[in-house]
């Protein structure tokens, strides 16, 4: 059984101002998300799962499901404010979906084997995918995940302050925490996070989540237990986000489930902000020049 591609394409992209998921970066017309399509069919991925939201259902079918549909299973699953949402007494009307964790979450009707969850918005490299595509068939099992670290040097946007999540391990290279440290951007100073005491000082060489984790099915049971209990806990709070990072430093806590890390070296390229795009170009281009990508991709 091949391993599914989980696309989390229902973000607001607040900063960014706009749907930055159907963005076009490529020489054809590309988003970013065609290229994470790409190396996953071309690493040994068998579906790909969009999680969307309903409101631009047609225009995200239109721009990217389309393009895919008969190279590779295409299937969505929906996130709005209430999807999978435990009813709890006192709980505030919310304008926005729950988070990561929760964009998972609403797919469990959809994937039944191991897969790969990513952001719609980030890029990947090939070998996070055919790193992970091994994983998923070989070592996953229902209390034993993974989850991509990249090199945090290598995520930066050279527009403004990002958030990452810096990630520890055990000399085996199994997960023991993930740190979600904001306000990180580069200075001459080296690199920099809000801490608890003003900036304070990252390594470079640190590896971060980007969000490129890979689950078995079961996780979908966990997940339920988790939100539902984080749900109850943040009723009141219309701004509270149920975040995978977090949740796996739940499980980890817990006993409930292990994290290898998969190393990787390569560079990441996103659109946190809008002038972020023209580097994206470039950076795509010039794969394009190098044989790295056909043009058009589909």
């Amino acid at each position: 059984m091949k391993p599914t591609l989980l696309i989390l394409a229902a973000g607001m992209g607040s900063r960014y101002g706009g749907l930055k998921q159907l963005d076009e970066v490529g020489q054809a017309g590309e988003a970013i998300m065609d290229y994470s399509i790409y190396d996953a069919i071309k690493a040994g991925f068998g579906k790909g799962v969009f999680v969307i939201r309903r409101d631009f259902e047609q225009e995200f079918k239109e721009k990217i499901g389309s393009r895919w549909e008969g190279k590779v299973q295409v299937e969505y699953a929906f996130q709005g404010p209430d999807t999978y949402v435990p009813a709890v007494e006192g709980q505030v009307e919310r304008a926005k979906p729950w988070g990561t964790g929760h964009a998972v979450l609403v797919a469990k009707d959809v994937v039944k084997e191991p897969f790969v969850a990513i952001n719609a918005d980030d890029f990947y490299g090939f070998a996070g995918f055919e790193k992970m595509a091994n994983f998923l068939s070989t070592h996953c099992k229902p209390d034993n995940y993974a989850m991509v670290g990249y090199i945090l040097k290598n995520t930066l946007s050279e527009n403004g302050a990002v958030s990452r999540g810096v990630c520890s391990m055990d000399e085996f290279n199994f997960l023991r925490t993930v740190t979600e440290c904001t306000g990180i951007e580069q200075t001459d100073e080296g690199i920099l996070y809000n801490g608890d005491d003003g900036k304070q000082v990252l390594d470079a060489t640190s590896l971060v989540s980007m969000n490129i984790w890979g689950f078995h099915p079961h996780i979908f049971e966990l997940l339920q237990t988790g939100f539902n209990a984080f749900v109850a806990a943040n009723a009141v709070n219309p701004k509270a986000e149920f975040y995978i990072s977090s949740f796996a430093n739940d499980l980890i806590n817990s006993g409930a489930a292990s994290f290898e890390v998969l190393p990787n070296d390569e560079k990441w390229y996103g659109v946190t902000y809008r002038e972020d795009k023209e580097t994206v170009q470039a950076a795509f281009a010039e794969m394009t020049r190098q044989g790295k990508y056909p043009v058009p991709l589909w």
